[in-house]
C-alpha cells in the first residue's frame, strides 16, 4: 500500500473511531437523561418563567446539567443548549452538541407522556448525529448522517405518497389554517406539545406531515431533522430551504417535514400564500 493510501485508510478509520465514540456516548447519556427526567417527574419540582411564558423546570436544569458532564468533557466540541447561556465560541467549532434538555416542558409539567430529551451533533452547519429519548412513551430515536434512523432499535421511514390526510397532519391550527391546509370540517391530528417528538412521529410514519410555526431554535429542531432526513423524509422551510444549524442566529421560521413526494405536494400548495 502507498504512503498516501496508507495516510488515507488511518484518516478515514480514525474518523470512523471517533464518530462510534461519539455516538455510544450520544446514546448512553440521552438516554441516562431520559430516565432522570422520568424520575423527577414523579416529585414535586420547582418552577418558574422565562422570557414572556417559557415554563422551566428544576428537572430541565439537572437533566441539562447530567447532558453537560458527559458531553461537554469533550474539549474541541462546541455547545448550545436551551437552558445554558449561549457560548459564542461554538461558532468556531467544527463539532456542536446542540441540546434540549426536556422539549415539551409544558406538558412534562402537566403529567402528559409527549415530551422527550432532545440531542445532535452538528458538523460544519448540519446534524451529523442525532437521538431524541421519550421515555414515557418508551421511543428512542437513533440517526447518524447516511446510515438511516431507528426507533428502539428498528427502521423506520416516513410514509409515501403525496395524499393530504388532514388527520395525519399536525402542527398549529393558526398557521395550517392560514396556510389552506385544513378545510372546516376536517379533524387535525391531536397536538403534540414537543415539537421534536412532533417532527420524528413523522420519520417513524406515526404522522404523514408535521409543521412547526415561527420561533422554533435549533435546539428543537437539530435532531430531528436528522432522523426525518435519515428516514427518507425531508424537513425544510416553506420556501424549500434547508435549516442550517449552530449560527450566530439560533431561532427559525415555518418549517414543514414529511416523506418526499408529500413534501413536494405541500411545498407548491403553500407557494405565494401569505403569513401575515
Amino acid at each position: 500500500m502507498s504512503s498516501e493510501c496508507q495516510i488515507h485508510s488511518t484518516s478515514s478509520d480514525g474518523r470512523a473511531d471517533l464518530l462510534a465514540r461519539d455516538r455510544a456516548l450520544l446514546i448512553e447519556t440521552v438516554r441516562e437523561a431520559g430516565l432522570l427526567a422520568l424520575a423527577m417527574r414523579r416529585t414535586q419540582l420547582r418552577t418558574w418563567t422565562k422570557g414572556v411564558s417559557s415554563p422551566v423546570s428544576e428537572a430541565d436544569i439537572a437533566v441539562n446539567d447530567l447532558i453537560a458532564s458527559k458531553l461537554r468533557a469533550l474539549p474541541d466540541y462546541g455547545w448550545l443548549s436551551e437552558e445554558s447561556a449561549d457560548d459564542l465560541l461554538r461558532l468556531g467549532k467544527r463539532r456542536v452538541w446542540i441540546v434540549d434538555p426536556i422539549d415539551g416542558t409544558r406538558g412534562y409539567l402537566a403529567g402528559h407522556d409527549e415530551w422527550c430529551v432532545s440531542v445532535a451533533l452538528v458538523e460544519n452547519v448540519s446534524p451529523l448525529l442525532a437521538a431524541v429519548f421519550a421515555p414515557a412513551t418508551d421511543e428512542f430515536f437513533l440517526a447518524e448522517r447516511g446510515q438511516g434512523t431507528t426507533c428502539n432499535g428498528l427502521p423506520v421511514r416516513a410514509t409515501h405518497g403525496d395524499d393530504l390526510d388532514f388527520s395525519r397532519i399536525a402542527g398549529p391550527k393558526p398557521l395550517l389554517e392560514k396556510l389552506d391546509l385544513r378545510p372546516n370540517d376536517a379533524a387535525l391530528c391531536p397536538r403534540i406539545s414537543s415539537l421534536a417528538l412532533r417532527l420524528c412521529r413523522v420519520a417513524n410514519g406515526r404522522i404523514d406531515a408535521a409543521f412547526a410555526g415561527g420561533q422554533s431554535h435549533d435546539w428543537d429542531l437539530a435532531a430531528a431533522d436528522l432522523i426525518v432526513h435519515e428516514a427518507n423524509g425531508k424537513m425544510t422551510s416553506l420556501g424549500g430551504e434547508p435549516i442550517l444549524y449552530n449560527r450566530a442566529e439560533v431561532t427559525h421560521g415555518v418549517l414543514v417535514a414529511a416523506g418526499h413526494s408529500r413534501h413536494a405536494r405541500i411545498l407548491a400548495h403553500v407557494r405565494g400564500r401569505s403569513l401575515a
